[in-house]
């Protein structure tokens, strides 16, 4: 199964420059979440799959409570707490944008992609 969490938007104080951890701004992840297809036909019930109101929390705690310089270490933090604190989440992709950035020039938004999986 594959369960997705498409564009959560924060508000966090991440960043290299000082400014950027002072004033804060928005960021957007997405998140696609993968789980044993041999399990998919059984599921009923809650307990058997993976409650995204409870990652989407999970999220939101480490995006609006923690200042990251990179957005490699702030995407890396998320991931193994999903991994350690969900067992059925088997491998994960986050995507992380940063929409306002501190570059002189036309620029949409940064964002970082990071796949991992469950240590086995």
């Amino acid at each position: 199964m594959k369960i997705k969490l498409n564009e959560m938007v924060f508000y966090g104080y991440h960043g290299v420059h000082a400014e950027e951890r002072k004033l804060g701004q928005r960021f957007v992840v997405s998140l696609s979440l993968f789980t044993d297809d041999a399990l998919d036909s059984s599921i009923r019930h809650l307990d058997d799959t993976v409650d995204y109101t409870k990652v989407y929390d999970a999220v939101k705690e480490i995006m609006e409570t923690n200042q990251f310089q990179l957005l490699e270490n702030c995407a890396n933090t998320i991931a193994d707490k999903l991994l350690q604190d969900f067992p059925l989440i088997e491998r994960l992709k986050i995507c992380i944008q940063k929409p306002s950035v501190p570059i002189q020039g036309s620029l949409q938004s940064v964002e970082v992609v990071l796949n991992k999986q469950k240590n086995v």
